[in-house]
């Protein structure tokens, strides 16, 4: 799972530097529209990863395993479609009682985290903008400082972590992301920002890993993949909400609010996934 978070790590590095690169081409070229060569080049990108997926990844589901029909396949995508069934892992059959107390417990922390998580992310360049008149090239160079430190953690310290430890290793993260939501909020200087930067990119580079190798924990060998999908699913609908709400609270109250209260929200999922 390290080595996956590592591989996201390495995009988080190298998108902002390309983004940054074009936003300087466009700026000395006079490019009125300044997102078109990004959004062609992420199309581009989208279908090379396409051609990819389908030449080096073959299907690994047995033709046995695979749904007999298109309505039994329909009926049974309502699992993944279906938030509440989402957070139930109702996908998931045949597991033990304790075992989907637990599994559910792993995935709500993951969604309330990332819900949060992803929201502040996502309004961290108004912040910079706005406190600190950071440009394009600014921002990328911002991105950059936290894809390092998580590549750093990732490869350095995730990677070498004893087995068993992935609970505790998770509730720290929470721990580090917490302060560093709130010391940008208080922030008046970049230092400080960077500080929080530091803590935040720290704590969201074992989280993600530790609570996916927890969740991988479930389930029979051939319902793996299914697990892990769900879980996967849970972080997207994070993603996609929690944007959302983070801007309303972010242009209603303004960054310190928003940031303060975002930061305390994590302690949710880390009492979740304590108890």
């Amino acid at each position: 799972m390290a080595m996956v978070g590592i591989a996201f790590s390495l995009g988080f590095i190298i998108g902002p530097m390309i983004g940054a690169g074009f936003a300087a081409y466009s700026r000395r070229n006079g490019v009125v529209d300044i997102f078109l060569y990004p959004a062609l080049f992420s199309l581009l990108l989208q279908i090379l990863d396409l051609l990819l997926v389908v030449k080096f990844l073959p299907e690994t589901l047995a033709t046995t395993k695979r749904a007999k029909s298109v309505v039994q396949n329909l009926k049974e995508s309502l699992n993944f479609i279906d938030p509440r069934r989402l957070v139930e892992f109702a996908a998931v059959k045949g597991l033990a009682a304790a075992d989907r107390v637990h599994i559910r417990r792993v995935g709500m922390a993951y969604f309330l985290y990332l819900f949060f998580f992803s929201g502040l992310e996502f309004t961290l360049t108004f912040l910079m903008h706005s406190r600190f008149q950071y440009d394009s090239e600014q921002q990328g160079k911002m991105f950059l400082f936290i894809g390092i430190i998580m590549i750093l953690v990732q490869g350095g310290f995730v990677r070498r972590m004893a087995p068993g430890r992935e609970k505790r290793t998770a509730l720290m993260g929470f721990g580090l992301t917490i302060p560093g939501f709130i010391i940008i909020a208080l922030a008046g200087t970049q230092a400080l920002v960077f500080l929080g930067l530091a803590l935040y990119s720290t704590g969201s580079a074992v989280v993600a890993p530790c609570l996916s190798t927890l969740v991988a924990n479930y389930g029979r060998d051939d319902q793996k993949g299914t697990v892990l999908g769900i879980f996967r699913s849970l972080g997207a609908l994070a993603r996609a909400f929690g944007p959302l709400f983070s801007s309303v609270l972010y242009w209603s109250f303004g960054p310190t609010v928003s940031y303060f209260i975002g930061g305390l929200m994590i302690l949710f999922p880390l009492m979740i996934l304590k108890r």
